[in-house]
């Protein structure tokens, strides 16, 4: 895999020892350095394979741009704002976090927030002396939990619009992306009740810090607890000094334990990632988690071999490419070897492909790319089909074993699968054709090139293909050509 080469990776924020530890126990080398300038952070970046951070160290696109070597990214926390993700994929690096490391900790400065603001109780009392019984369930959103799963921790998922006017309290916990930044605003506070109270332990800007100063002007809301802000620290303290605003300084991650589980989570995940083990806490390229298990490995070959095999045949990278999957071995595979297809046709190119930044890629390039499933399929471990759309070029594969092997080109069949391993010679002539076998011996014998392998299709509008699998690549073809209809070589 390509992103298993982490020898060096440099530490450039405060963390607990054990991250430092646990990178040398993996047998990775750690310069730890935090409190760097701009200026020392683009120097230093520029040998290393890893870089850690929290929040301090701002991974710009031009840091991204100076660090030559550079595979992962890893933020020991949850948020991943202070790192350009979009600038990280197009280059082909992986950014991964520690969603759960500082969870803990900033649930409990929530509900300290809570507690915190709701010190009155007499409209409890009040209500019991009333002869009432009232104890509200916790209300929430989540557009990625079921609410099966919400409900067996005693929440009850509702509608956004359902929530906002039945709530006492408001906390967030959200990443703060496009479609969370203003989540609260003068729109959502005007359909709350009034007297509303809002807690943010999560990110600045998800509330909207204009509305919620306006709502606390005007009563709509009662109270606010921010451990967050837009700015940090906040320049404008109109809202810090409001007398209904509890404000701490970005402390909900700041507990010996959070940081100690942070460190320790961003560590086992370089290291498992290093080491092949696994890939955790991804955050711009999830399906690789699954490319890194060994039964899927053969498979991410043959898709970037296949990828490999219709550009030489099409001699083109643009077009709708078509990716189908057969077989239920490989009913959820198309999310990781489609982008490994893509890989492989534009292997080669002025920048490096990876599974991270293949899809950004293709769509620079024109590249479409569709990826269907059937699940009836004649091979019991299943069958990987790739198409360009509008040309008659079309390459099928499977694995045998742990190797990816090519069962048909552009219609024609191989009665012996060929192994799509090392240096291969392919090139397509006329069935009859007898002198195309004595001018390849001749050119490998010439180059001092062995022939390790050779496999036949079968005949298709009287021309064949053949697939030679060489110690080494052919220098020179010219004395090929004459014989045959198209050749071509690659190493996939």
């Amino acid at each position: 895999m390509a992103f298993t080469k982490l020898q060096k990776v440099l530490i450039s924020d405060s963390l607990d020892p054990c991250c430092r530890d646990i990178l040398q126990a993996g047998g990775i080398q750690v310069l730890e350095k935090p409190g760097l300038s701009k200026e020392e952070l683009l120097q230093e970046i520029r040998d290393c394979d890893g870089l850690v951070v929290r929040s301090a160290t701002k991974v710009s696109a031009d840091v991204l741009e100076a660090a030559g070597r550079l595979q992962v990214v890893g933020r020991a926390g949850t948020g991943v704002d202070n790192v350009d993700v979009e600038a990280a994929t197009r280059k082909g690096v992986l950014v991964m976090n520690t969603p759960t490391g500082n969870s803990l900790s900033a649930a409990e400065l929530t509900c300290g927030m809570i507690l915190c603001l709701a010190r009155q109780i007499p409209q409890a009392a009040a209500s019991m002396k009333e002869g009432k019984w009232d104890r509200k369930k916790t209300i929430g959103y989540d557009p990625i939990i079921t609410p099966e799963t919400s409900a067996a921790f005693g929440v009850e998922q509702l509608p956004l619009e359902q929530i906002w006017p039945r709530c006492d309290f408001i906390t967030v916990h959200t990443p703060l992306l496009p479609s969370t930044t203003g989540l609260l605003n003068d729109s959502t506070f005007a359909k709350c009740r009034r007297g509303v109270q809002v807690v943010n332990c999560a990110r600045g800007g998800i509330v909207d810090e204009g509305a919620l100063l306006r709502a606390l002007r005007s009563g709509q809301c009662g109270g606010a607890a921010l451990d967050v802000f837009t700015q940090e620290p906040p320049k404008d303290r109109d809202l810090v000094d409001h007398p209904n605003v509890i404000c701490c300084p970005h402390l909900g991650a700041s507990t010996r334990e959070a940081q100690s589980r942070c460190g320790k989570e961003i560590a086992m995940q370089m290291v498992d990632m290093a080491t092949g083990k696994g890939l955790v806490g991804v955050v711009n390229g999830q399906a690789l988690s699954k490319a890194f298990a060994p039964e899927t490995k053969p498979w991410i070959s043959l898709a970037k071999a296949l990828g490999t095999v219709l550009h030489g045949m099409a001699k083109q990278a643009t077009g709708n490419v078509q990716v189908c999957t057969l077989g239920a071995p490989l009913k959820d595979a198309s999310s990781y070897l489609a982008p490994a297809v893509v890989s492989g046709m534009l292997a080669g190119g002025k920048k490096e492909v990876t599974l991270v930044n293949a899809m950004l890629l293709a769509q620079e390039a024109g590249v479409k790319v569709t990826a269907t499933h059937g699940d009836t399929c004649p091979e019991p471990e299943g069958l990987l089909q790739v198409a360009l759309q509008g040309t008659p070029h079309r390459v099928t594969g499977t694995v045998q074993g742990s190797t990816p092997v090519l069962q048909e080109l552009n219609g024609a069949t191989f009665k012996q699968p060929a192994p799509l391993v090392g240096p291969l010679l392919i090139y397509r002539a006329k069935a009859s054709e007898t002198s195309t076998l004595p001018a390849l011996a001749g050119l490998l014998e010439k180059a001092g090139i062995q022939l390790q392998s050779y496999h036949s299709s079968s005949a298709v509008a009287g021309e064949q293909w053949s697939v030679a699998g060489l110690s080494a690549p052919l220098p020179d073809l010219s004395g090929l050509k004459p014989c045959t209809t198209e050749v071509f070589q690659l190493h996939p």
